[in-house]
């Protein structure tokens, strides 16, 4: 079997949107790649890790992670399962003109500085809903496009943007954490429980994960939870087993959490996506 499946949703010359799936396989460094275009990259299930050079990003649903064109890569997969994304390619001149300066480099190939940057609630379910919508093919190239900018703005503008002035230390503390949780995202974690895991004392853990990722840790493992959630919805009838499967206390916390996320209660999420 392969180690990629890779499904091609839309191309319109202007974006291009695919699924890909990586069975996850290799835990240690793969072979270094790389990408002919620069893409925005969405995790939606799993978690993997990306080096470039000494640099790590840790790629789950709660991150957009940047692909820049020509610059080697590498991924290990800390956790089994594997992984998804939706990869969304731009145009040069669109990302261009879409993209703060700030982010890009100043190189002549067009770029991102950075490897990855956190997104909120609602780019998670744009993610989402493109994802059925064309998998589905019930969605016009037209509304797709409009949605896939919308999402773009959504994840480079400065609302759902952190810059972290943590130092590099840090920063691996907080992506052992990420690695941790997303490792059993059903599981009822506690600070103590995660800092025996990891290390170091509980406060310390919460103090260095708010400097990282600018929320704190408990909201990040809840929207970790979420994302799976809009990934899994539709699949699902009976609404109290995926809740359960998710490490929800019930149907009414799960629906309350979801609600407050993304706008609309599972059951609504789950109409508009089989519409879709």
């Amino acid at each position: 079997m392969p180690e990629f499946e890779v499904s091609h949703l839309l191309d319109t010359g202007t974006v291009a949107v695919r699924t890909v799936h990586c069975d996850g396989a290799c835990r240690h460094r793969s072979a270094e790649e790389c990408t002919s275009a620069t893409q925005l990259v969405f995790p939606y299930r799993g978690i993997y890790l990306r080096h470039v050079g000494s640099e790590q990003a840790v790629a789950d649903a709660n991150h957009v992670l940047f692909f820049n064109a020509g610059e080697g890569y590498q991924v290990s997969h800390p956790v089994a399962g594997g992984d998804a994304c939706l990869s969304l390619g731009l145009s040069e001149p669109l990302l261009r003109e879409l993209a703060p300066k700030s982010l890009l480099n100043d190189r002549g190939a067009l770029g991102f500085r950075r490897q990855h940057l956190r997104i909120d609630p609602r780019a998670q379910a744009l993610v989402a809903l493109l994802r059925h919508s064309l998998e589905n093919g019930t969605i016009e190239p037209l509304e797709a496009e409009g949605l896939l900018l919308t999402l773009v703005c959504r994840s480079l503008g400065p609302r759902t943007s952190h810059e972290s002035g943590a130092t590099h230390a840090r920063r691996r503390l907080a992506d052992r954490v990420k690695v941790l949780l997303a490792g059993d995202l059903s599981r009822r974690w506690t600070l103590a429980e995660i800092a025996a895991e990891i290390g170091g004392s509980p406060v310390y853990l919460t103090q260095v994960f708010q400097q990282v990722e600018g929320i704190p840790l408990y909201r990040y493992h809840l929207r970790l939870r979420l994302a799976r959630a809009l990934d899994l919805v539709a699949r699902y009838e009976d609404l109290s087993a995926l809740a359960a499967e998710l490490g929800f206390s019930s149907h009414s916390h799960f629906t309350a959490a979801f609600r407050q996320a993304y706008g609309r209660s599972p059951t609504a999420f789950k109409q508009s996506a089989r519409r879709a």
